[in-house]
């Protein structure tokens, strides 16, 4: 690996930054190691940093071409008919790690008893639906952090309908993160849930065949946003925000997605959120045909795909919305002690509240405790205490839903 010093005036479109001249938490910028894209990359870099160091293997003057500049979209026009507003925090984990346990398993059984009740044959119960959402989105409101722990357990279970209900609050957590109002979260929570609920009426065994899928099979997979829309349209829901969730989850931000190729701003922008959720969950879950990837690689992969697959703007208030080490995560310390996130990590995005649950040696430790990273930075022998990585859901074994807090 060629890792040269650079003055940042020297810096060039296409370069890969992989360190700073000062901690990353002081700057902006949401990933360690990223290309540079844009004029504005540049310039935020020379404001913040005198040089940088930058790896000449993953550096490609070709990004030039591939990323043309284009300006950045406040999040005011991305949704002009709407009047946004700032979320606080107006709880903490200890207060709302119960409410946000009872509002997931209400929404669970929910989510479990109109799927199963629709695989049968009848119509879809979008009441019930709405009201198994509200107490996620209440939950999600006051602070988000301890409904995103429980979809993390969810990726664990062996939970049937685990991608629907985790896609409703990513859903529900990026609409707060960007401003929206209550009847917006209530529209994405809806719409994570049903976004896919065609494939009830698509053969289970395509869904989840390890196999390459025939042309013929291929099409019938896609066709389940059809079904979808057709399931939907039975229902008599009029919610087009919904509507648009499950009629174009599949569209890509270049026009490469389906079932229509739209791209850009032609893309409903619920259908573009929808995108971007249905996206980081399956990435992050174990499916059929692959197996899960942790979390900071699925934020990699978003950011890599910004303006490519998503919206680039989306997928920063995404980013900013869950963490790079979302509640839930496990990850290794630079002690090599084992550990989960447990709080706070979208406003302290490298140094989280953790619980470590194995020692140095990958044993389980007697006493679980807290670490925060904030304050603690040094480990026993006072070296510096660090996030090394994240791990993939059940590394080392670990059953994280036997996890008591």
């Amino acid at each position: 690996m060629d890792i040269l010093k650079i003055d940042t005036s020297d810096l060039e479109l296409g370069m890969y930054v992989s360190g700073l001249d000062r901690p990353w938490l002081e700057t902006p910028f949401l990933l360690q190691g990223f290309r540079i894209d844009t004029a504005e990359d540049l310039r935020t870099l020379k404001e913040y940093c005198r040089f940088v160091f930058v790896d000449s293997q993953k550096s490609s003057r070709e990004q030039r071409k591939l990323r043309p500049r284009r300006p950045r979209v406040a999040k005011e026009a991305l949704f002009p008919l709407r009047k946004l507003k700032s979320y606080t925090d107006s709880s903490n984990w200890t207060e709302e790690f119960p409410r946000a346990e009872a509002a997931v398993k209400q929404l669970s059984s929910g989510v479990e008893e109109v799927f199963q009740d629709a695989a049968s044959g009848a119509a879809l119960d979008v009441v019930r639906v709405k009201r198994s959402v509200e107490p996620m989105i209440d939950s999600i409101s006051r602070n988000p952090d301890a409904c995103i722990w429980l979809a993390r357990l969810k990726q664990q279970d062996k939970y049937t309908y685990q991608h629907s209900l985790g896609a409703s609050i990513w859903a529900v957590a990026l609409g707060r993160q960007l401003g929206l109002p209550r009847s917006d979260l209530r529209s994405l929570a809806i719409g994570g849930l049903l976004f896919d609920v065609g494939k009830l009426r698509v053969d289970p065994d395509l869904l989840n065949t390890e196999r390459n899928l025939t042309p013929d099979e291929f099409r019938e997979v896609r066709n389940h946003v059809v079904y979808g829309e057709e399931m939907i349209g039975e229902t008599g829901l009029m919610n087009t925000d919904v509507i648009a969730m499950v009629t174009h989850h599949h569209e890509r931000h270049n026009g490469s997605g389906y079932p229509r190729g739209l791209s850009g701003d032609a893309i409903p922008i619920f259908a573009r959120i929808a995108a971007i959720v249905d996206c980081y969950d399956a990435i992050t879950s174990h499916r059929s045909y692959a197996r899960a990837i942790s979390p900071s690689t699925a934020i990699k992969m978003l950011y890599d795909a910004k303006d490519v697959d998503f919206q680039a703007e989306l997928v920063e208030e995404f980013i900013q919305a869950v963490g790079i080490y979302p509640a839930g995560t496990l990850i290794e310390l630079s002690s090599g002690e084992i550990a989960v996130v447990v709080a706070e990590y979208r406003t302290r995005r490298l140094r989280p509240r953790v619980m470590v649950l194995l020692d140095a040696n990958k044993e389980p430790v007697s006493n679980v405790r807290l670490v925060d990273l904030l304050d603690e930075t040094e480990d026993a022998t006072g070296k510096p205490l660090d996030i090394v990585q994240s791990l993939e859901p059940d590394a080392y074994g670990i059953d994280m839903t036997s996890i008591r807090l």
